[in-house]
């Protein structure tokens, strides 16, 4: 079984901060530096948007508008479109070499959907994995749990973006995920009527990971992560 190191960044993690970490621990372990490992965050408020050459489109609000939210627009080297992600959403990034698990990029993309759909479970929230145009964790016609994956040499980096209790507002400035008749995008605590904060969700979306990827999850501290991210 493979083991994989959990690191939970406290605080607000600037969107640029976390893909310099990302990108220096996938480095270090196609080089067989480091084991498989994945961060565990939530975002400053930031649009970032996918390889797609639609994503900057999708941006529906003008930039200063976004700025005047107190927002941010980055430009990813993640697959997908354009996303929100903010204070109240649960970002999970796995570093995880392929050859650990299973080399088929098709099965890990449903693997982190499924992820979702069993964390928010244990809510009493039924969800279902999305299409092929549809990708993500939904519950009914509301977006739940947003997927964008980069896979370079069978390592892993970005996932998934679950909504614990995020502002939703902030998706009204943007297409998700490209869907411009899209329903409208949800969260645990819109589910339930009630906050729900990121802490309470990550026990049960450490359960659910180490289940749906037969891994076995275990604690590290943010001294695991490397300093060095230039």
């Amino acid at each position: 079984m493979a083991r994989v190191s959990l690191v939970r960044l406290g605080g607000r993690v600037a969107y640029t901060r976390a893909l310099a970490l990302q990108r220096e621990l996938a480095r270090r372990r196609r080089g067989n530096e480091a084991g498989n490992s994945v961060l565990v965050l939530e975002h400053s408020p930031v649009f970032t948007l996918g390889k797609l050459q639609d994503s900057a489109s999708n941006v529906l609000s003008a930039r200063d508008e976004i700025a005047s939210a107190g927002a941010t627009v980055v430009q990813s080297d993640r697959g997908g479109n354009v996303t929100f992600h903010g204070p109240g959403q649960v970002v999970v990034y796995p570093i995880l070499h392929l050859a650990d698990f299973r080399r088929d990029l098709r099965w890990f993309v449903h693997a982190l959907e499924d992820v979702m759909v069993e964390t928010v479970a244990a809510f009493g929230i039924p969800a279902r994995r999305g299409g092929p145009s549809t990708t993500g964790a939904w519950v009914g016609r509301r977006k739940i749990g947003a997927i964008g994956v980069r896979v370079t040499r069978w390592v892993t980096s970005h996932g998934i973006a679950l909504n614990a209790n995020p502002d939703l507002s902030f998706f009204k400035m943007i297409a998700p995920c490209g869907l411009r008749d899209a329903p409208d995008v949800t969260s645990i605590a819109a589910e339930l009527g009630r906050p729900v904060s990121v802490d309470e969700v990550l026990p049960h979306l450490t359960a659910a990971f180490s289940r749906v990827l037969r891994c076995d999850v275990v604690g590290a501290t943010e001294s695991a992560v490397p300093v060095r991210t230039e």
